[in-house]
């Protein structure tokens, strides 16, 4: 048995990885800041220790790292409108993290960085991702980096997730442009199963995890659509008209599900690097639509939603 400290472990990636951790007779401490996800994790794992906390802030949660053996940096602000919630749950958490890493000397560390690290992007976002990557550069500790494209699976609060509940909400759906946008989804289930494997390996270095099948964001939701069984229109609308849509919608919203920033990163036309993960790691792929299967009608976990 070892003890793996997971921290954003109530989002997309830590839901995903705690069972697997628990199946491979590991403990696990889980540490997220999100009121209402992180009681959800607890429900769900009454066997692991939970911990609410803003790793922004030092506090008694880095006493939770004494005796750990590997740390899973999983945090991560995804989306927003304001440069220092990103620069504060990127930048600032991920020093504190460090810092409780020496302090307690743990023994390997996992960083989820993300693909835009390699995008033509420029956003709050991709800022702080590699900023937060430099601050792993003169990590002594053993370490590996890995770097997965959008994510998709149990659990999805904010990506394929959100616009399967959107489908629900709404007689239609609307696609920017022509929609002909190239994108890797990644199924979390997977990189779960890399994040496991790196646990039990301790590979160091950097990899690209990106999802291995190619596929347009407009047949991505017309997947999503049948998967689902949705009855939402999809209909496209200009891209000028969709940013001033979503630019109208951010007045209202503080933490908007889309932003104007994403909208534009979504047109980019690039294709991440792909490499063979599951010689790699020694982890199955899934095929792109048993993956979309999976996470929209698993009897166990799809019907479960994350707080936004």
């Amino acid at each position: 048995m070892k003890t793996i400290v997971v921290t954003g472990a109530a989002g997309l990636v830590g839901q995903n990885l705690t069972p697997r951790l628990k199946a491979a007779g590991h403990r696990v401490v889980a540490i997220d800041k999100h009121p209402t996800n992180t009681r959800r994790l607890a429900e769900l794992h009454p066997d692991i220790t939970v911990i609410e906390a803003d790793l922004a802030e030092p506090g008694a949660w880095a006493d939770a790292f004494a005796g750990a053996d590997a740390v899973v940096i999983n945090h991560a602000q995804i989306g927003g409108l304001v440069e220092a919630e990103f620069v504060r749950n990127n930048v600032t958490a991920t020093r504190h993290i460090l810092d409780a890493v020496a302090a307690h000397r743990v023994g390997y560390v996992v960083q989820i960085s993300s693909s835009v690290v390699n995008s033509e992007a420029q956003d709050f976002y991709v800022a702080t991702k590699t900023a937060q990557e430099k601050l792993l550069d003169g990590l002594a500790v053993p370490h590996v980096v890995l770097r997965p494209t959008l994510m998709f699976g149990w659990f999805d609060r904010k990506h394929l997730g959100w616009l399967r509940r959107f489908m629900d909400r709404s007689p239609v759906f609307p696609i920017p442009g022509n929609g002909r946008y190239a994108r890797q989804p990644l199924y979390a289930g997977d990189f779960a199963a890399i994040v496991a494997s790196a646990l039990e390996s301790r590979i160091t270095g950097t990899y690209d995890i990106s999802g291995r099948t190619v596929i347009d964001y407009v047949d991505l939701i017309a997947a999503i659509k049948r998967i689902a069984g949705a009855r939402a229109r999809i209909v496209h609308i200009p891209f000028g008209l969709f940013w001033a849509l979503l630019w109208l919608y951010a007045r209202f919203d503080r933490n908007p599900p889309f932003t104007t920033n994403q909208l534009e990163a979504l047109v980019i036309p690039e294709v991440f690097p792909i490499i063979d993960w599951p010689q790699i790691f020694g982890v199955t792929e899934t095929p792109l639509l048993q993956a979309l299967d999976e996470t929209f009608q698993d009897a166990r976990y799809s019907h479960i939603v994350l707080d936004f």
